[in-house]
């Protein structure tokens, strides 16, 4: 099912980074967040990633969600289940960094082939 324009121009993406006070519990950090990838409904999308160790990063791990509009997202924010997970895996958090937006400001990008150098 894919989302008409009215509903893109409001659906939201959810990204969270943590830095880990220890890497080693990186990999059970994710698998703690898994649960949290069909929670409520207007949820469309769930990603979370590792610091890849041939990659640059000053995160461990990351999350990326979307979803329909910012009532999905408060819905989900404020689900018992994604309350308990946040609750568990904040100790091994030093640092969070977050950041939500509207999905249609994405129009704001462009493809990498139309950059160009300026000198």
């Amino acid at each position: 099912m894919h989302a008409t324009l009215e509903q893109e121009a409001e659906m939201i993406r959810h990204v969270v980074m943590w830095e880990l006070h220890d890497p080693a519990h990186a990999e059970s950090f994710r698998n703690a967040l898994l649960p949290c990838a069909r929670l409520v409904e207007g949820q469309r999308g769930y990603e979370v990633a590792l610091r890849s160790s041939t990659l640059p990063a000053s995160v461990h791990v990351c999350l990326i969600a979307t979803f329909d509009d910012a009532e999905a997202l408060r819905r989900y924010q404020q689900h018992p289940v994604h309350q308990a997970i946040t609750e568990r895996i904040g100790p091994l958090r030093k640092a969070r960094h977050l950041l939500d937006y509207q999905v249609a400001d994405e129009a704001h990008t462009v493809e990498a082939t139309e950059l160009r150098l300026v000198v």
